[in-house]
């Protein structure tokens, strides 16, 4: 069973082990990460022009109180050498603050005299503004040289997502809140309004976790599935690669093409919740009175398998959808492809082409 990290009490099975990963396949030497170093000056003028990704939803809220803020900016006029800033540059050469969002917004906020120092033992900086310093401590600051990581956009998928894994320095971010930085626009916003609605919440019975962005993600796994061959679905990316892939169509989808997928995506869920109820997307058998956890590998087969049936038709259909359901819970390779090794394209294909063929005779397809 895979528990994520930073949330002990969301329980999921079936996502596969792509979050430990490693490199894969990649080289460390065809990474393409490079460094820079920019004055304060630079980077916050940047920062206000939008070539930096300052994306709450990526890296939560702004969280650093007034204090630590003001304890950053003495460290600064005090020479102290600060950290490594960790960046990706996207397809468009904008620059996604992977790790140092705290420090950045600090000086935007103080170089733009939002921020009023709060330090009581430093009598010449305490409630001192930007605008309040000397010229000479103003130059310190703007002067102040960054050390950027960067990495290049060519990077694979999986690899970069290694990368932001390993050098965050916050509260550990999970995959999904990194590819909706990743990927912003038609796409992510389509995720966020999916995820929030009833019927999401009524099918999932609440076991996907806003705040990891698991509800996202798992939306993210239907457009995948439901807008691109299987037969695209490859080892090398698994499913990291083919998530953003999605993402990346659906950015480039008119309004109408989603709004298509939208009608798809809620009727799958009603579907599933009017035959399964509280066990929708759970493995389970007839009469079973206790809710199993949310199966990931599962409901990638039945939200796109049920997308485009009637509602009428699944209703008139329910018991020989459930007896054909729990014939599948018998069936010891299905279950292996739903639970073991659930992101190879091997197991991957499996899982849908017996879905494929159950709904098939189910509803005479």
């Amino acid at each position: 069973m895979n528990i994520p990290r930073n949330d002990p009490t969301e329980e999921i099975e079936g996502l596969g082990s792509e979050e430990d990963a490693g490199w894969g396949d990649y080289p460390i030497d065809t990474l393409l990460i490079r460094h820079e170093s920019r004055t304060v000056f630079d980077v916050v003028r940047r920062i206000n022009q939008g070539s930096f990704v300052m994306d709450p939803d990526f890296q939560r809220s702004f969280i650093w109180d007034d204090t630590k803020q003001s304890k950053l900016i003495e460290s600064v006029l005090m020479r102290i050498p600060l950290p490594v800033f960790y960046l990706a540059e996207d397809e468009k050469g904008r620059m996604i603050v992977v790790d140092g969002l705290q420090r950045l917004s600090t000086f935007k906020r103080y170089m733009n005299n939002d921020l009023e120092l709060q330090l009581p033992e430093q009598e010449e900086l305490d409630g001192k503004r930007f605008e309040d310093l000397s010229s000479k401590l103003q130059n310190r600051i703007e002067d102040c040289n960054l050390v950027l990581y960067i990495v290049d956009a060519k990077v694979p998928e999986r690899a970069r997502l290694d990368i932001f894994d390993r050098v965050n320095s916050g509260v550990p971010l999970t995959r999904q809140q990194m590819r909706n930085s990743l990927y912003m626009g038609p796409a992510t916003i389509f995720l966020r309004d999916e995820a929030s609605t009833p019927i999401f919440k009524q099918a999932t019975g609440g076991s996907l976790r806003s705040s990891t962005m698991r509800d996202r993600e798992f939306v993210n796994r239907f457009c995948a599935f439901q807008l691109l061959p299987i037969d695209s679905y490859n080892n090398k990316d698994e499913m990291d690669g083919f998530l953003a892939r999605a993402l990346k169509h659906m950015n480039q989808l008119p309004d109408t093409e989603l709004k298509a997928l939208s009608e798809d995506f809620r009727r799958s869920l009603r579907n599933n919740f009017f035959v399964f109820g509280d066990h929708s997307f759970r493995k389970h058998q007839p009469g079973q009175e206790r809710r199993g956890v949310v199966n990931a590998s599962l409901w990638d087969v039945m939200t796109t398998g049920l997308a485009r049936i009637p509602e009428d038709l699944v209703q008139a259909r329910k018991e020989k959808l459930l007896a054909s359901f729990y014939t599948l819970m018998d069936d010891e390779l299905f279950i292996c492809s739903i639970t073991y090794g659930t992101n190879t394209a091997r197991e991957v294909r499996h899982r849908f082409g017996v879905m494929e063929r159950t709904l098939a005779e189910v509803f005479d397809a």
